[in-house]
């Protein structure tokens, strides 16, 4: 068997994370046929076939996962190594990629970093949104951001942010013209905007909580969205009953222009947490990163 090339396993390593040659290309910085040729060579030097490809997709066959499997973790422990190396550099450096939401990029992470990445210009970090919940292991990320009742428990979890609260809000016009719900069930036969879920594709189930009594409410109204933003634009304008982060409608509760429904029923929740594998992300850059980010209570 001919002796295989360093960079072509790393270029099927990200081809098998990406499954997509358009995508991994890309992420690689080389031609789509550059990359095809190489694995297409790859296989030629195995004698086996790795990849099962369609117009639409491309998956790993058994032989490919079994190299996948064995490759992964010997390529991570090795870049973890060279990473812990840049302790012996007077200025930390390295690249950092977190999976988050769009609300905890605005409102914790974000305002944490900005000051940190200007004292740190060798740091190079990848803030990528995306509302449903990613495998930060699977999909090559080093960390990710999440509110601390759904990360794993197998996870290292660092709270970065305070309390979060949600509740149901609507325009005073809306309400001038409605019975108040006074219990969450009654919520259902009024307007109410949605919230499609990223994962899944499902909508998203209001969940309420008082003296001990949990309810999940599925409500329906004309209007579903998948930014939190636009479903407050809309509640504003008189299009029913949202259920949104308060930190995001305070000013408008205290303005007028938004009245909190429910607000009794509303308590508030753990914030976010950064988490990432226990075995992994011991390097200077990456410790800076959640050093910055810790919650500090005030």
């Amino acid at each position: 068997m001919a002796k295989h090339r360093f960079n072509d396993l790393l270029w099927f390593l990200a081809l098998a994370k990406e499954r997509s040659f358009t995508r991994s290309a890309a992420k690689l910085g080389v031609a789509q046929s550059t990359l095809s040729h190489t694995i297409k060579r790859l296989e030629t030097d195995m004698g086996i076939r790795l990849l099962a490809r369609t117009t639409r997709s491309v998956a790993l066959t058994e032989a490919g996962k079994r190299l996948f499997e064995a490759l992964a973790p010997r390529i991570e422990e090795i870049e973890d190594n060279i990473a812990e190396l840049t302790a012996f550099r007077d200025r930390p450096s390295g690249s950092i990629r977190i999976t988050l939401s769009q609300h905890a990029l605005r409102t914790v992470v974000w305002p944490k970093l900005k000051p940190v990445l200007k004292i740190y210009p060798d740091i190079h970090l990848e803030l990528d949104v995306d509302n449903g919940f990613r495998n930060i292991v699977e999909d090559g990320y080093d960390a990710g951001v999440r509110l601390g009742e759904s990360i794993e428990k197998d996870m290292v979890a660092v709270r970065i942010g305070p309390d979060l609260r949600l509740v149901a809000v609507a325009s005073p016009d809306y309400l001038a013209n409605v019975i108040q719900p006074v219990h969450p069930q009654d919520l259902i036969g009024h307007a109410c905007i949605n919230r499609r879920q990223s994962s899944g594709g499902g909508l998203y189930a209001w969940e309420f909580a008082k003296d001990g009594q949990d309810i999940r409410v599925k409500v329906e109204g004309q209007l579903t969205f998948n930014d939190t933003e636009t479903m407050i634009d809309a509640a504003m304008n008189g299009y029913g009953i949202a259920f949104v982060p308060y930190g995001m409608v305070e000013g408008s509760v205290a303005a007028g222009h938004l009245a909190i429904v429910l607000g009794d029923w509303s308590p508030p929740f753990e914030g976010y947490y950064i988490y990432y594998p226990s075995k992994r992300q011991n390097s200077p850059a990456f410790r800076i990163i959640v050093d910055a980010l810790k919650y500090k209570a005030p």
